[in-house]
């Protein structure tokens, strides 16, 4: 039973994004058809070829909402089985993480140790895990790893 319902939670993680992402291109389409010809033309950007997640590759958190972390370590990996794990600063962390199209990325409930820290460090690893829950969107820029979500911004160097 318990089974079944993670199933249906990592289910309806990765389809309520999907939904949105899908309506939101209908809309798109849908005022497309209402142009004219030729402002259809005008506005089609070109063509661009669409990125891989680095699945397997490791990465080290360098900044959290423009803010540089020297002082703390933390860590994001998605693996070919789509599992994303990590270190917060305090705990290690697994949780469902799906790329998705479009640069898109959904992270879905996370499973946490429980080891005690100093209340700085799990203040900072609260505000990595929930920007990590939120992200909507990746890229990889000059080599870094971007997510972006609601909760702010994360950046990632390549770890080792």
């Amino acid at each position: 039973m318990t089974n079944r319902r993670l199933g249906y939670t990592a289910l309806l993680a990765v389809l309520v994004p999907m939904a949105s992402l899908m309506a939101g291109s209908a809309e798109a389409q849908s005022r497309r058809g209402r142009q004219a010809p030729q402002e259809q033309q005008q506005q089609i950007p070109p063509a661009e070829q669409e990125k891989s997640f680095p699945t397997g590759a490791s990465w080290a958190a360098s900044s959290l909402n423009g803010k540089p972390i020297s002082d703390r370590r933390a860590t994001f990996l998605i693996d070919a089985n789509l599992r994303g794990t990590g270190f917060g600063g305090c705990n290690t962390f697994s949780a469902a993480a799906y790329p998705l199209r479009q640069q898109g990325l959904v992270v879905g409930p996370i499973a946490l140790t429980k080891r005690a820290c100093d209340k700085g460090l799990l203040d900072f690893e609260r505000a990595y895990l929930t920007a990590l829950r939120a992200a909507r969107k990746w890229d990889l820029v000059d080599g870094k790893l971007v997510v972006q979500g609601a909760a702010g911004e994360l950046r990632f160097d390549r770890g080792l």
